[in-house]
């Protein structure tokens, strides 16, 4: 009775090995499909091109389907889910599609090579690549095959090929580290019989990989080739004995496989078997003193071979299962909160009350974060997010100051600023470009048109009559008249400079003004990223909410009251919401810049008013000081200097005329012109007291005040009701044209159907992991 008990209990042992092994298959499908981690098991092949790795794949399947035909190999990583079938009498084999499901059975080994062939170069010509590291999965089901996966790699290669990319043979190596260097995975290293352990070409690759050999089982393939050379024990036995390179513990194996590609698949079982034989013998009987079996026949032979492969991986599959089984319980137990997430989402995406709640929270903190940043915070890393002023030039697209050709190199320039610091900046740096120059430059023929305009205005008659009574004298007339009109010219030509220079400057300053706030959408997103993540609770959630709200507060304080426990649930995913934010506060700052222009705009005309700004009134209009005043007086004393030298060509000329009466009269014609002195004083005096003085009102007394009440105070009280309003003050449809939209609905549905084949593969391979314990 006992031989049934021990008969019974090895089939459930070999029942529960196989269910454990089709679960690690299951599993390795989903990580393929899905792009899940597991630590599954795995053997990986690697070895030199033309070593013999597909041969070796082939007789671990147990059938033939010529890959060595497919060029180069393979091109990409094939990984082979080997399920030992008693029922398959031929192979069944099936590829992974672009999911975890696998294809229609194949039978025929021509069918199978021409498939990884077609895979291979449709997907490298999508890609415009000579290897590829996504890896082609097939699932083998056959009687005489054995119960593991097994990944072949690319063979390393010396030189790339005609026709590939000279970088092709690192990709090779890159690719293969990747796929050998995970420790859940076994190295299967092959190298021809033929070559010399002091010259392998890839040994040391496989050092990098691992070092200690302590994961890699060495095949020297071919061995059949070498053993012509062998007539001493001795020689067969330093042979097998890899000179102890690799350690006690680490062994090669030596496998002789068939060539013969034209034999049927049982055909091609026997050959295996009988070519092992016929080493075994060769090395019996063809060596003098035979080898030493004790120490090397169990490393003799594919039969060796493929035994300690299925040996060694059902003590990994049954040692890595518990470690397995706990990730698996971790990941589905993730999955359900992310299906949890992805139901809410669904049925708030038709919920419009639900919707305006998270929206309104949603805006209100991204205000409540820029608030913040305005203020002054060190939250999000200045280092990171901040920028210089060369920066700020270079992404505003505002890389210099009109009119002005020198560099402006403002306090802090240098450092990484946003918010409230940056601001300020931006205002001394319009300080410095106001004050760059003593005064603008003005063309000659500017200051003559002004002057001579003055010199006339009213007086040309009085000129003429004068003129025509006394002819000696029309160049004193001349300058009498010029000097008393000297101070109104330049009185005009500074206001003409004032409005042809700091206008553009002050424009200038208002759209950096208008980027550095710009600036702080993104800056609170990141910053909403970093401190919302924090808080869970409602209550705390509720400080976000900007106290300066004018209006609608009932709908806000409903919404901020709400019981959701979700009110503050990312947003983010909302791609059309978050850019009607964005565009919406970009239209606010834009619409602040315009009123902040005319603002400025306004001080500059009543600073540069005629009314404010004539001769003899200037110093009177404005707060200025005593010493200020004096300086004023000096500088328009025109009348006082002797500019008698400056005025030529005051020639008298009579004209004739018809008068009111038909009568014909002369008239006496002035003719006069400016020389260089004369331009000069007329310079001066406008740089260094009309325009000086227009200057310092306006951009100590006015400027600064108007950009903090054209853009600081208004930005602090308008900013949650300009936003809100453009979003929320409108119809329902409207509002939900922002979330409903169809493409965004059929993506989370499609990303909760990916979650839902998960969870139903996982929970399966869970069941069958459990099963056995």
């Amino acid at each position: 009775m006992a031989r049934p008990s021990i008969s019974s209990s090895a089939a459930a042992a070999e029942a529960h090995s196989k269910s454990r092994f089709e679960a690690y298959s299951r599993l390795q499908a989903a990580a393929v499909a899905f792009g899940e981690k597991f630590p599954i098991p795995e053997i990986v092949a690697i070895g030199g091109q033309s070593d013999g790795k597909s041969t070796l794949l082939e007789a671990l399947l147990g059938f033939r389907f010529n890959v060595r035909e497919v060029e180069m190999g393979t091109r990409r990583p094939l990984t082979l889910q080997m399920v030992h079938d008693p029922t398959a009498l031929e192979p069944r084999c099936r590829f992974q599609e672009d999911s975890e499901e696998y294809g229609s059975p194949m039978v025929l080994g021509t069918d199978i090579a021409a498939l990884i062939k077609q895979r291979t170069e449709s997907h490298l010509e999508k890609i415009q690549a000579a290897v590829s590291s996504k890896p082609i999965v097939m699932r083998a089901e056959y009687a005489h095959c054995p119960n593991f996966t097994i990944i072949d790699t690319p063979g390393f290669k010396m030189e790339a090929t005609r026709g590939e990319p000279k970088n092709t043979p690192d990709e090779i190596r890159s690719m293969v580290k990747t796929f050998a260097t995970p420790p859940h995975r076994l190295i299967l290293f092959l190298q021809q019989s033929s070559v010399e352990w002091c010259s392998s070409l890839w040994l040391n690759t496989l050092r990098e990989i691992d070092p200690t050999f302590s994961r890699t089982i060495i095949v020297i393939s071919k061995f059949d080739n070498r053993l012509k050379e062998f007539k001493m024990r001795w020689e067969v036995d330093t042979f097998l004995g890899a000179r102890g390179r690799f350690g006690d513990n680490t062994r090669p194996f030596f496998v002789a496989l068939p060539n013969d590609c034209g034999t049927s698949n049982e055909d091609f079982r026997r050959q295996i078997c009988e070519l092992e034989n016929r080493v075994l013998r060769q090395l019996q009987d063809d060596v003098k003193g035979g080898f030493d079996e004790e120490k090397y026949g169990s490393y003799i032979g594919f039969s060796r071979l493929k035994e300690y492969l299925e040996s060694e991986l059902h003590n990994r599959y049954k040692a890595a299962a518990p470690a397995t089984l706990a990730l698996e319980q971790q990941r589905c137990g993730e999955i359900g909160v992310d299906l949890t997430r992805l139901d809410m989402k669904l049925t708030a995406m038709s919920d419009v009350s639900r919707l305006k709640r998270l929206a309104v929270f949603h805006v209100g903190s991204i205000c409540n974060h820029m608030l913040a940043l305005l203020d002054g915070t060190n939250d999000p890393d200045p280092g990171q997010f901040g920028i210089t002023t060369e920066d700020e030039q270079v992404q505003s697209g505002i890389h210099s100051w009109p009119g002005i050709d020198i560099p402006i190199k403002p306090t802090n320039s240098d450092l990484k600023l946003y918010g409230g610091a940056a601001f300020d900046r931006v205002v001394d740096e319009f300080f410095q470009a106001a004050y760059s120059k003593e005064r603008p430059q003005l063309p000659k023929d500017k200051v003559a048109n002004i002057l001579l305009a003055h010199a006339k205005r009213g007086g040309s008659s009085a000129i003429a009559r004068e003129a025509a009574q006394s002819k000696d004298n029309v160049g004193n007339i001349l300058l009498a008249h010029a000097g008393r009109g000297g101070s109104e010219a330049a009185a005009a030509i500074a206001r003409e400079a004032a409005q042809s220079w700091l206008s553009p400057l002050l424009d200038t300053a208002c759209d950096r003004l208008a980027f550095v706030l710009q600036n702080l959408f993104e800056l609170a997103l990141v910053r909403k990223q970093n401190r919302d993540s924090k808080c869970k609770n409602l209550t705390s959630l509720l400080t976000l909410i900007p106290s300066c709200l004018h209006g609608y507060h009932l709908f806000v304080e409903h919404a901020c009251s709400s019981k959701d426990p979700d009110i503050a649930e990312d947003m983010g995913g909302y791609i059309r919401f978050q850019a009607a934010i964005r565009c919406s506060y970009c239209k606010f700052v834009n619409e602040l810049s315009r009123q902040c222009k005319n603002k400025v705009q306004g001080h500059l005309d009543t600073v540069t008013s005629p009314c404010l700004s004539g001769a003899g009134t200037l110093a009177d209009s404005f707060d200025l000081s005593d010493s200020e005043k004096r300086q004023d007086q000096q500088s328009t004393s025109l009348k006082d200097q002797d500019l008698s030298s400056h005025v030529h060509g005051g020639k008298h000329k009579d004209i004739v005329i018809t008068n009111a009466h038909g009568r014909m009269e002369k008239r006496a014609r002035i003719a006069y012109e400016i020389s260089g002195p004369l331009y000069s004083t007329i310079c001066k005096m406008c740089g260094d007291s009309f325009f000086a003085i227009m200057r310092k009102v306006l951009i100590e007394n006015n400027v600064h005040s108007a950009f903090e009440s054209g853009f600081i105070t208004p930005w602090r009280r308008g900013l949650f009701m300009a936003i809100f309003l453009d979003l929320f003050a409108v119809s329902d449809e409207k509002f939900m044209d922002m979330f409903d939209v169809p493409s965004g609905v059929d993506s989370v549905r499609n990303e909760r159907h990916s979650l839902l084949e998960r969870q139903k593969i996982l929970v399966s391979c869970l069941k069958e992991f459990t099963d056995p314990y």
